[in-house]
């Protein structure tokens, strides 16, 4: 479990790519001092098992379903990933409950600079339509944030600052693709209702 705050930016040392599977290489000088075998962290979202840590690299296995699902497949040395390590039982929940299980990759389909703050539009496919609602919250590579605009398929965030710099979001096109995960209570609500006929 996760809370959408990124600890560190780290950078993709390398993909390694055999049949069916992947092992991703991850520079993360900050947080890797931490980190040992078999913790889960959240890598743009995706929550891995690190399998070695060494010198302030770490390694994960991805499976195949992995790379289907999540923007990691497009990593290539040098690319920024957002990383954070799961959620303390008595730390402090900043964002909201994320379980690093991606629903889904979207494209960016606009970027508005609007002073020193940016607002992306993302489009929504329309299975996960129903778990985005304004004011509500949704992870974006790994990032919690806020639903600012909702429309029929798509929807829109702010970001401040901070976030641009600290994060990977500062640094999207459009038609790049972002790992979304809709808000965990969404979906159990919308489950809830489907299972009684509501």
């Amino acid at each position: 479990m996760f809370t959408g705050l990124v600890e560190e930016i780290g950078l993709c040392e390398d993909l390694q790519r055999s049949a069916g599977s992947a092992r991703l290489l991850i520079q993360a000088p900050s947080i890797s001092l931490g980190v040992k075998i078999g913790d889960s962290i959240s890598v743009n979202g995706c929550c891995l098992t690190a399998i070695s840590t060494r010198e302030g690299i770490m390694t994960f296995d991805l499976l195949d379903e992995t790379l289907q699902r999540t923007n990691l497949k497009e990593l290539i040395p040098g690319r920024k990933v957002n990383l954070e390590r799961s959620l303390l039982a008595d730390g402090r929940l900043g964002g909201h409950f994320v379980q690093g299980h991606v629903d889904a990759t979207i494209p960016v389909v606009a970027i508005l600079q609007q002073g020193s703050d940016l607002r992306i539009n993302f489009k929504v496919p329309p299975e996960f339509a129903a778990y985005v609602a304004y004011k509500g919250s949704v992870a974006i590579n790994g990032v919690s944030l806020t639903i600012a605009e909702v429309t029929a398929d798509s929807f829109a965030v702010w970001i401040i600052p901070h976030t641009a710099t600290h994060t990977n979001l500062g640094d999207l096109r459009e038609g790049d693709l972002v790992n979304l995960e809709c808000d965990m209570l969404a979906k159990y609500a919308a489950r809830i209702m489907q299972m009684r006929g509501i």
